[in-house]
């Protein structure tokens, strides 16, 4: 994000933070795009993956896109993330080259033109963002069908910028509309990825830290990850409004953890009935997993086996935390591991 030079930066912004002209350059992609959208696009078998942040949603995305069966969003798809076929046509069919580089993350995670991103949350904010966002918490949210009907369009315009038939999103705000997006595409696989709740509140924790010193010293940064509705963590922070929100302050764990208590409580609730759950430490520990979610999505189990899933370092010691609480945290986390297991032990 830094790295984008003063014209870079212009050209974001116009395309990203200005809602007339994201409008504009959707309804002409799409006036490009339609002929050659697939007519059975809301019948195709795409996947979302939603859960959590730092819950391995990306480590699982890029191990799904490694095999090619995929159209997903990119690097190179930016800022013209509405418009991917009138963008195509402005460069001319070519790429830009980006420098290949660890994410803002710190993770070890590396990333260059090609690498599937978390982008199509601006659909929902340009076309609907006064229903769901708010200053200090993004709501659930449940769009009407003329919506979801753009959305679909949207998805055939992405695939007709390439010629594929699936479509791979790994979008974690989805889990303010999961039963909206299984309505719409009923015939897509829904994975809902999870981990340990002290690892992960660790690791949101430690992302926040981070992204909030970036924030405050780079304001490019800040306005990139509001134009992508990224609130997960850092200076712009704006929790799920799934439940009733922690009473401690975001630079504690505490609250961390009842973010992750209060988000899987309400995936456990509200997550459709098909929805994959995916624990990502049996993802790391489990041989048999990952084949038996491949042929799941009919995917080859071998593709990406250069990369992977690896548990991360384990959390240091920090405050102590009301035993109420981890106890409660480790309830949802068996109980998710169970919805996790079953379908595919069903399976196999």
């Amino acid at each position: 994000m830094s790295d984008y030079g003063i014209l870079g930066r212009a050209l974001h912004r116009m395309m990203l933070g200005s809602t007339a002209v994201a409008e504009t350059g959707f309804s002409i992609d799409q006036a490009l795009s339609k002929a050659r959208q697939p007519a059975d696009v809301g019948q195709g078998r795409h996947v979302f993956v939603s859960g959590l942040a730092r819950a391995g949603t990306t480590a699982l995305m890029r191990r799904i896109h490694a095999g090619g069966a995929f159209r997903s969003l990119t690097y190179a798809d930016m800022p013209f993330v509405l418009a991917p076929n009138l963008w195509s046509m402005i460069r001319g069919g070519r790429v830009k080259r980006i420098e290949a580089g660890e994410r803002a993350h710190g993770d070890g995670v590396i990333v260059d033109a090609e690498s599937p991103e978390s982008l199509d949350e601006v659909f929902w904010r340009i076309f609907d963002g006064e229903s769901y966002i708010r200053p200090d918490r993004l709501l659930p949210h449940d769009p009407d069908t003329a919506l979801t009907d753009r959305f679909t369009a949207y998805v055939g315009a992405i695939l007709a910028s390439s010629g594929d038939r699936r479509y791979l999103s790994k979008n974690n705000n989805n889990v303010l509309r999961l039963p909206a997006l299984a309505r719409t595409f009923p015939n897509a696989v829904i994975l809902v990825p999870f981990r340990a709740p002290l690892d992960h509140a660790g690791s949101l924790l430690s992302q926040h830290r981070r992204f909030g010193e970036r924030h405050a010293s780079d304001a490019f940064s800040a306005d990139y990850m509001r134009w992508l509705v990224h609130h997960e963590f850092g200076g712009d922070h704006r929790p799920f409004a799934t439940h009733d929100l922690s009473e401690h302050a975001p630079d504690t764990l505490a609250y961390w953890l009842d973010q992750w208590i209060g988000v899987h409580t309400h995936l456990l609730r509200s997550a459709p009935e098909a929805a994959q759950f995916v624990c990502y430490e049996d993802l790391c520990d489990d041989a048999a997993l990952w084949p038996a979610l491949a042929a799941r999505l009919g995917i080859d189990a071998g593709a990406g086996s250069d990369a992977p899933f690896v548990r991360a370092a384990a959390r240091p010691p920090g405050d102590p935390l009301p035993a109420a609480q981890l106890a409660r945290a480790e309830e949802i986390y068996a109980t998710l591991r169970q919805r996790a297991r079953a379908p595919l032990r069903a399976a196999a």
